[in-house]
């Protein structure tokens, strides 16, 4: 008798903005012959009875890091979990950035400070500022999504400093110089279905903003990257510890040279409506692996 085959779509319960592609993907699914779900990962389910996991658009998981973790950990233990729970563990913290340098691939210039760090916030924002020569700087968490506790401001604002210093008491921080380019050219976000190139798109702030994200009135658009985007974006994901079954790859020109701003590795939105052929060729690459995996 033939199995019958299902495919858990992972999404939130408190999220940010609306899940646009899930459905998207549960049509896809269909199409091929495969049933899907889409769960909210705090559910209190049997997780050992679904047969492929898949991270979609858990967008809460860093309201509820300690929660999350052990989630991941548990399903991957009782089921298949994609991305793998390596990956996810890894893309988490976005110290990831200086691996990624160490290993060449190019990224805007980052710092990192440990939670506890016992630095003088305004002497380190004026050295850091000197160091990257640049006027403004970007402070964030390492942990966290849509931008949330990204401030940009002049490196003596005393403002940046008391808020580097909230950010130690509970966490890593990452500096970095703000980059210009991002309000004139925006953001560029190439995504990987499997290790093939998919499609990208352009993400730009709305006036007076420079966080590109939608639920900050970023808008988007479809784009044609160069050949050198595309080679960057391939070094970034090869850092990543084991392939990847979906990517996505953020990047801002640097002095005319594509720099990796973050790796999206767990819940990216993948702008599945801006390409015609990507639903498909996920919903594909999502049955060739349960499949494969169900040999094991």
């Amino acid at each position: 008798m033939t199995q019958h085959r299902r495919i858990t779509l992972i999404t939130g319960q408190d999220m940010p903005s609306p899940d646009s592609e899930s459905s998207l993907i549960v049509e896809a699914l269909a199409s091929l012959g495969v049933d899907s779900e889409v769960v909210v990962w705090r559910e209190k389910r049997d997780w050992s009875a679904a047969q492929l996991i898949v991270l979609r658009t858990p967008w809460d998981y860093a309201d509820h890091l300690t929660c999350f973790l052990a989630w991941v950990t548990h399903v991957a233990s009782v089921s298949r979990l994609q991305n793998d729970a390596d990956v996810v563990r890894w893309n988490l913290n976005k110290r990831y950035l200086l691996e990624l340098a160490r290993h060449g691939v190019p990224i805007v210039p980052t710092e990192v400070l440990a939670l506890g760090d016992k630095v003088g916030p305004t002497s380190f924002l004026h050295d850091f500022a000197t160091r990257h020569r640049t006027n403004e700087i970007i402070i964030k968490p390492t942990v966290g999504i849509n931008a949330t506790g990204a401030v940009r401001a002049v490196p003596d604002d005393p403002a940046l400093a008391q808020h580097l210093s909230i950010l130690l008491k509970t966490g890593d921080a990452l500096v970095q110089p703000f980059v210009p380019a991002i309000l004139s050219t925006g953001e560029v976000s190439l995504v990987f279905l499997g290790s093939s190139y998919s499609h990208a798109v352009r993400k730009l702030p709305r006036a007076g903003d420079f966080r590109v994200q939608d639920n900050h009135g970023g808008s988007v658009q479809a784009y044609a990257p160069s050949a050198k985007e595309i080679e960057t974006a391939r070094a970034a994901l090869a850092v990543a510890p084991a392939p990847t079954t979906y990517a996505r790859v953020d990047m801002v020109d640097l002095h005319g040279t594509p720099a990796v701003m973050e790796l999206e590795l767990i819940e990216p939105e993948l702008f599945l409506r801006l390409s015609p052929t990507a639903v498909e060729t996920l919903a594909r690459r999502l049955v060739l692996e349960l499949d494969r995996q169900s040999y094991y």
